[in-house]
């Protein structure tokens, strides 16, 4: 993981823990202490950050063996029931743009606690909802405060880091946050067998609750007041107005956005492909689930470990939505029927190498995007994920439209978004004239003028 050195940048190595006195007194006694403290500080911050971006997988993944159990409970069709994903995934979506902002005034600390709190109590809720319209409603309570984990986490990493090491530490992240749909579904389908589908809230707000207190305890604040912007409502939206006026970083939040949505096509139909169409157990779909979700793991630590520094972001993130685009032609083509009757191993490798590339898209997308916005990184940060959840929230009931015996809706909806990532990439990004990043002096003055109160970000 790359760490900023004490020599060069010690406020920031030091600023996300607050060290304690007896730390710093044992520094200045050991020339190598500093080092040992940055090293100590990097991983905690690194680990909880990586809790953070978990959160919004770990609210998702670990409920989906359940859909199918919550239609028979709540006496609700599964499209009804697909919207208690839809209205979490649209209240991450809408939160961000909220919390953004406020963030990038307050600071980071404040805003994330107030929204964890409240994420905590909102599952707890879910927990005992009666009805499927309650639940709905909960749901996405729970995403609106649970979007303070996720965009505030990306805004702390570009508080932190810029460039090749923004983009590593990205995919380092990933290694921790991937974890979370690996073991959401293998916990979920766990938790079936001894309770049913309110048992998943309970886990989830114990959770919530031990992330929260480690948030409180362990995350200092990591922008300064004099970085911090001025300004109220109005300033906020020309930021973000601003942001999106930038062609290039419109394109790699759009690209983003649909191949998230892409992405969140196959969580959100894969329950009932698994389990209605091919009959397996809630089991063995939490085991394939988890399974694909090693291969994006994988996948990230080999964009950030070997590819972030010798290949270009651009060529790297264009081959993955190359691999993105021809998995899901593929599935469309089985799920059709042109190759006659597959079974549920093509489906599941389809799916695999589909879920696998999203490790060369997802963070070289929030690291190139990131990279234009310096001077606003909360609002660029609320701009990224916004744009990701509002699309997977649309995405999300449309696999389901034609009903739960096929799975051609789920195929086309990745087709389509994938080529509009791809169409985004290329029009907006044009990666081949070397535009993807400000230049040196844009750079410098926006980050020489933070507390303005309506930047704009550089333009190609």
């Amino acid at each position: 993981m790359p760490e900023r050195g004490p020599a060069t940048a010690p406020s920031k190595a030091e600023s996300p823990s607050n060290p304690s006195p007896s730390a710093s007194a044992s520094a200045s006694a050991s020339p190598t202490a500093p080092l040992t403290a940055a090293r100590r500080t990097g991983l905690l911050v690194t680990f909880i950050l990586g809790g953070l971006t978990a959160l919004p997988p770990l609210s998702m993944d670990m409920y989906l063996p359940a859909l199918p159990t919550v239609t028979t409970a709540l006496h609700s069709p599964a499209a009804t029931v697909q919207l208690t994903l839809t209205a979490c995934l649209a209240g991450m979506a809408l939160g961000q743009l909220v919390i953004g902002p406020m963030s990038d005034k307050w600071g980071r600390r404040r805003p994330l606690l107030i929204g964890m709190v409240v994420y905590v109590l909102a599952t707890a809720i879910c927990a005992f909802a009666p009805t499927v319209e309650l639940l709905i409603a909960f749901r996405l309570l729970q995403g609106l405060a649970g979007a303070a984990a996720i965009v505030i986490a990306r805004a702390v990493v570009r508080d932190l880091y810029d460039g090749v090491e923004m983009a590593r530490f990205f995919s380092t992240l990933m290694l921790i946050s991937g974890v979370a749909p690996i073991i959401a579904p293998l916990i979920g389908g766990q938790v079936l067998r001894f309770a049913d589908w309110r048992g998943v809230f309970v886990v989830l707000t114990v959770v919530g609750t031990l992330l929260t207190l480690l948030v409180w305890r362990k995350l200092g604040e990591t922008l300064p007041p004099e970085r911090r912007q001025t300004g109220g409502v109005g300033a906020a939206l020309r930021t973000m107005r601003g942001l999106f006026a930038d062609r290039v970083f419109a394109g790699y939040t759009l690209a983003g956005g649909f191949a998230f949505a892409a992405l969140f096509a196959y969580i959100s139909a894969s329950p009932f492909v698994v389990q209605e169409i091919y009959g397996a157990s809630a089991q063995t779909f939490s085991l394939l689930f988890g399974v694909n979700s090693l291969g994006l793991i994988a996948v990230g630590q080999i964009n950030g470990k070997l590819l972030v520094g010798r290949v270009s972001l651009d060529k790297v993130l264009g081959y993955g939505l190359a691999v993105i685009a021809a998995a899901s032609v593929a599935l469309l083509l089985m799920t059709a029927g042109v190759f006659g009757e597959v079974g549920l191993f093509a489906i599941c490798a389809g799916l695999f190498v589909l879920m696998s590339a999203m490790g060369l898209v997802l963070p070289n997308t929030n690291a190139q995007a990131l990279m234009r916005a310096p001077h606003a990184a909360g609002s660029a940060s609320a701009l990224l994920g916004t744009s990701s959840f509002l699309v997977g929230a649309v995405a999300s009931p449309l696999v389901g439209i034609a009903g739960e015996d096929t799975a051609v809706p789920m195929a086309l909806v990745q087709a389509t978004c994938s080529f509009l990532a791809v169409l985004c990439f290329a029009a907006l990004c044009r990666p081949w004239r070397g535009g993807g990043r400000p230049t040196a002096a844009a750079a410098a003055a926006a980050t020489a003028a933070p507390t303005a109160s309506a930047p704009t970000p550089p333009k190609t």
